[in-house]
């Protein structure tokens, strides 16, 4: 696959970090109270099924089970974990030739699905669920994580402001 998806995943391993870390300091009042706002859970729950869901992901797309198959959301150190290791994961997907299909299931319904699809849901969920938890940071009162394309690009040097040319 192309450079480009590369980068998309290692955006996508760089926010789930970010996003981990900024939360990895709340109490737990902070992580399990209900979301008023368009979310639906915790942040605590959130974080665990956007974890979760990115292992189930990697299996869908090559047939390696999860490590971790949790029960109950789990502590922080297993989520960076299980981000890492997924992560990395995804990202070996993204620098080699996709399948033609995959077999998975969905919903309790047998799929043949070309594994780019998995790709682009597994980047798509974590974005969504992402800006879901940074949302409850924010009616906590909390700044949440800048995890943006542009501040990836800044963190990577791909993104750097142009200094006038003096003459």
């Amino acid at each position: 696959m192309s450079s480009y998806l590369k980068r998309l995943v290692e955006y996508n391993n760089w926010a789930n970090l970010r996003i981990i870390e900024a939360c990895s300091g709340l109490t737990d009042e902070q992580l399990d109270v209900e979301a008023s706002t368009s979310t639906k859970g915790s942040i605590r729950v959130t974080l665990w099924h956007l974890l979760a869901a990115q292992q189930r992901y990697v299996w869908r797309a090559t047939g390696e089970e999860p490590r971790f198959n949790w029960q109950a959301p789990p502590p922080f150190d297993e989520l960076r974990e299980a981000s890492a290791i997924s992560g990395e994961q995804l990202l070996k997907l993204a620098g080699s030739e996709p399948q033609a299909t995959v077999k998975t299931q969905y919903e309790g319904i047998d799929y043949d699905v070309e594994s780019w699809v998995v790709m682009v849901q597994a980047i798509y969920h974590g974005g969504e669920h992402r800006e879901q938890i940074k949302s409850m940071l924010t009616v906590l009162g909390i700044t949440p994580p800048e995890i943006d394309g542009w501040m990836f690009g800044e963190v990577t040097g791909a993104l750097r402001e142009r200094t006038a040319n003096k003459s």
